[in-house]
This record gives C-alpha cells, sequence and structure tokens, in this order.
C-alpha cells in the first residue's frame, strides 16, 4: 500500500544521505566497477574511457532510479530488479556504441568482465549502505523523529511503511482525541495525547515530521494545531486517504498554485512516454529486418494452406479506448470481427491445421509489430481484446477500462505469469486483469525488458496457446 503525502512545510520526509544514497549509489557504482576492471586488465585510462564512464553513469541514474535499501532475499546473489536493470543499462550503452561504431575501441575483455561482475558488486554495495545507513538510524546519530496526528486505518498504515525501513525514521507515537479506546490498532506505538497536544510535544522534542492523517476539514482543533506548529521548525504533511482506492501511478502534481493528486494516472507521462515509445522503435526495426524473411515463409503458408486471405484483421481497443485494427496470420476459415467473437478453444475445429502451428509457437502474432510501428500498440502492455469482448467484461469487471491507459502489447505482464491464451472463466479473466493493472503501478524500461526474455522462454515451453 502507498501512501501519499502533500508537503506543507517542505522538509523531506526521508534522511537526506538515505535519499542522496539511493539515487547516486548504482551510477557511481558503475563507474567504480568500470575503474576495477580497468585496473585488473591495465587499461590506460584514455578519453574514450572516461566517456564510458560518464554515459553510463547517465544511464544508471535514469534506469536504476531510486535504489531500495530495504533488505534483500540472498547478501550474495543481486535479485532480478538490479539485474534487469543493469541488462538495460549494458544493452542501451551496446547500442550506443554500436550506432557510434566505437566497439572495436574498446576492450572486449574488460567490457564483458565489467558487464558480468557490476551486478554483484552493485549487489554488495547495496548491502553495505543499508547496514551503514541502518546502524547510524539506530545509533539515533541521523535519526529524524516522527509523530502521525490521528489513530486511524491509514495512520497505522503509514506506521507499518515507517517501521519497515528505520530510514525513512523513528516513529515516536500517535495523537488521537479518542483516547485509550483505540490501543487495540496500536501494538508498538504509543498514543502521546490529543490534538491539542502535538504542538507542546514538538516543541518539547525537537520533532522533525508531524504527519497528520485525519481530514483535511477547517476543524478547528486542527486549524488550531497547524497554527501552532508554524512556531516550531517540524515539517508538516497532510496524508489523504488512498486506501479505498486501487491507485495507478499515484503522484502529486500542480496547476499553477492547486495541488492536485493522481488517483489513477498512466504511467507513460514525461520522458517515460518518450522513452517507451523510442524502445519500441528501436526493437521493433530490429526484430523485422531480422525476421522479415521468415514473415514471408509464414505468409505464402497461410496462402497456400487454405482459402482466405493471409492477414486476419479484427477491431480492438487501443489507448484512450480508441478502436484500432490488429493484424495477425490467418488461422481460421472464419474472421470473426462482429457484436459475437468467439474465443479459440482447444481442439477448435476452425483453426485451419497449418494455423494450429502458427499459434502453437505464437508465430500469427508477428504482424502486430506492424501495429508497433504504425504507434497502436507496443511490443509490452496489457494484451488486447476483441471489441466485443470489451464490452463485456468491462461491465463484469471493475476497473477494466483502465488498462486501455497505455498501447496495448503483444506480450504482457499477465502472459507470462499464465493467463495466456483462452480465458474461460470471469474469475480468469479478473485475474489478468489484476496482472496488467499491476503492471501499469510498477512499469519500468527494465520490467518491459524482463517481459521480453520471459515471453521468449514461454512461448517455447507453454502449451496455452492454440
Amino acid at each position: 500500500m502507498s501512501i501519499l503525502a502533500t508537503e506543507f512545510n517542505a522538509v523531506g520526509t526521508e534522511l537526506p544521505m538515505a535519499a542522496f544514497v539511493r539515487v547516486a549509489l548504482a551510477p557511481v557504482v558503475c563507474v567504480i566497477s568500470l575503474a576495477l576492471c580497468m585496473v585488473i586488465y591495465q587499461e590506460a585510462f584514455s578519453p574514450l574511457y572516461a566517456i564510458l564512464a560518464a554515459v553510463a553513469f547517465l544511464v544508471a541514474l535514469r534506469v536504476f532510479g531510486e535504489l531500495p535499501l530495504t533488505n534483500g532475499r540472498s547478501i550474495l546473489v543481486p535479485g532480478g530488479a538490479i539485474l534487469t536493470d543493469w541488462i538495460t543499462v549494458a544493452g542501451v550503452l551496446l547500442f550506443i556504441a554500436f550506432i557510434t561504431k566505437t566497439s572495436d575501441l574498446y576492450s572486449r575483455k574488460l567490457l564483458l568482465t565489467w558487464f558480468v561482475v557490476t551486478p554483484f558488486v552493485l549487489h554488495g554495495a547495496q548491502e553495505l549502505a543499508r547496514q551503514v545507513l541502518h546502524r547510524f538510524v539506530s545509533s539515533g546519530v541521523m535519526a529524524r523523529s516522527k509523530v502521525i496526528v490521528g489513530l486511524n486505518e491509514l495512520g497505522c498504515e503509514l506506521a507499518r511503511e515507517i517501521a519497515e525501513d528505520p530510514c525513512r525514521g523513528v516513529m515516536k507515537g500517535f495523537f488521537d482525541d479518542r483516547g485509550n479506546g483505540r490501543l487495540a490498532l496500536v501494538k508498538s506505538h504509543e498514543i502521546l495525547g490529543g490534538v491539542e497536544d502535538v504542538a507542546r510535544y514538538v516543541k518539547q522534542n525537537s520533532i522533525h515530521v508531524v504527519y497528520i492523517t485525519l481530514p483535511m476539514t477547517r476543524d478547528p482543533r486542527i486549524v488550531r494545531m497547524l497554527d501552532e506548529l508554524r512556531d516550531t521548525t517540524a515539517s508538516v504533511y497532510f496524508v489523504p486517504s488512498t486506501l479505498p482506492f486501487e491507485m495507478i501511478q499515484a503522484r502529486v502534481d500542480r496547476i499553477g498554485a492547486v495541488p492536485v493528486i493522481a488517483v489513477c494516472e498512466t504511467p507513460f507521462y514525461g520522458i517515460n512516454g518518450v522513452l517507451k515509445r523510442t524502445a519500441d522503435l528501436l526493437i521493433t526495426g530490429l526484430i523485422v529486418l531480422a525476421i522479415w524473411p521468415l514473415m514471408l515463409a509464414i505468409a505464402i503458408g497461410v496462402k497456400f494452406s487454405s482459402p482466405g486471405p493471409v492477414l486476419f484483421r479484427q477491431r480492438r481497443y487501443g489507448v484512450d479506448g480508441k478502436q484500432i485494427v490488429v493484424y495477425k496470420f490467418r488461422t481460421m476459415t472464419v474472421c470473426e470481427d462482429g457484436a459475437h467473437v468467439e474465443q479459440a478453444k482447444r481442439d477448435d475445429s476452425r483453426v485451419t491445421p497449418f494455423g494450429a502451428f502458427l499459434r502453437r509457437t505464437s508465430l500469427d502474432e508477428l504482424p502486430q509489430f506492424i501495429n508497433v510501428l504504425e504507434g497502436g500498440m507496443s511490443i509490452v502492455g496489457p494484451r488486447p481484446h476483441a471489441v466485443a469482448h470489451n464490452e463485456q467484461y468491462r461491465r463484469l469487471i471493475s476497473g477494466y477500462m483502465v488498462r486501455h491507459k497505455v498501447r496495448p502489447g503483444i506480450t504482457g505482464w499477465a502472459q507470462i505469469n499464465g493467463f495466456r491464451g483462452e480465458t474461460q472463466t470471469v474469475e480468469k479473466m479478473k485475474q489478468r486483469i489484476e496482472y496488467d493493472l499491476d503492471y501499469l503501478k510498477h512499469w519500468s524500461l527494465s520490467l518491459d525488458l524482463w517481459i521480453i526474455f520471459k515471453t521468449v522462454l514461454v512461448v517455447l515451453k507453454d502449451n496455452k496457446a492454440y
């Protein structure tokens, strides 16, 4: 559960050093790892390697974002997030070297070693930073003390979030006018007093941050408390109640001087949209150049295997719910695109023998790379459904249409998690949609690359497509 906090008096909610380490650790370690490899192979530090280090730093800064400092599952083995992010960085660097024709200017043995060892070095640095920061916090050297005004479900959820990562500060307790009758909600934190006691406690105990989880109303108690807190140096945050909502890309923004909170938003706003589209065009261009002979052979096979067109065209919903036409190699004797579309079933009599092979290997999906180049689809995203199915399920599944805030994909998070092929029940469709929405919440370029990699493995061993 994510908690949104709108800042009232600007001081960060996290230790400044911890926030800096989260952002700077990955790019700095990538450069240090490169320098160590240069020392091992006795490579002179030339302007070429200085440029490589600078580009690697900038790419890692963008790809890794804020590196989590919570304890991982293994002390020795880097997690999937580090691996996929580093693969993204390495891929971008190799692509830049390819288009600038500079790859032959570097030691390939050195670069290979750098690509292999960096995730392990980074994981070790992450674990070391976590332990050092947590030790500083536990000793009280850098601890930022916090209190919560409002002993309710939202306040307890916020307290749990703070407790999970000591770098976020030390929770001192709650203030609530409803008193000891709500002690059952609190297990590890003390009720320090009522709302009228907040300012006095903050002054006497040098509290750094005050979170208010009560409704944002003109309650005289809240107004008086805020006025009294202006006589302190504490940062004050209102925490709006988002618990009843399914948050998609939640963030705080401004329209002029008016703060607004995004409850449901596309992950592809700003530079993220540019990155997503650029990656789609680059990867799709390379794939189409590599597979066009295969696509030509399949087209000939479809043409001679059964009467009918080579391509099957079907209307589906794209981004913002606008209709697009999706291309596939025809695998059936029919081309349904009306008010009723029957999903393909196992041993479906409508599927041609050659079409069965195409569906089993997912080769029938290859023309959708044309959709990607046209801009109607992405390589990774929620799979598009026929318009008839959309109209059916949007009435049965809450949040179904939210998946259309992004371009549909050739493959997706749901497909590599077992929801590929026919969905016989509404419950299975609900589970597929949950994965689609989870993808929207946690999108990153490295996640896209991981899904592409996993898709290849799924297609090779999965038997759910027919």
